[in-house]
């Protein structure tokens, strides 16, 4: 029975790293249009991850212009994630940073951790 379960598993992406909330990612999707595909990259900060396993998602904000944000939740598991890019972590002290929503400007920026 456990072989049926893992046949319909999707296969863990190996260009994702571990992440964590706080960490500053550039996520870069491949987009289809018509027939034609290409790459668009979305820069953020990982606001929450949901751990359910094969449906493990997990969701990064950023400010577009005119300072309006921008949310977008992942799978985890996706084929359409080329690669996730990890540029900085961040000092955080709670696992959903819904906080950052209400905040704008240097109010919005998290402190660095450096290990």
């Amino acid at each position: 029975m456990s072989d049926l379960i893992k046949a319909y598993d999707a296969p863990v992406n190996p260009n994702i790293p571990e992440l964590r909330t706080g960490d500053s990612v550039s996520v870069h999707v491949k987009i289809k249009e018509g027939t034609r595909e290409r790459i668009q990259e979305f820069k953020g900060v990982v606001l929450y991850m949901h751990n359910n396993g094969t449906s493990s998602t997990f969701t990064v904000r950023r400010v577009a212009s005119n300072g309006i944000g921008v949310e977008r939740t992942f799978l985890l598991r996706s084929p359409r994630i080329d690669r996730v890019v990890v540029e900085r972590h961040s000092k955080v002290r709670r696992a959903r940073l819904y906080f950052l929503r209400e905040r704008s400007g240097k109010g919005a920026r998290l402190k660095q951790k450096f290990n």
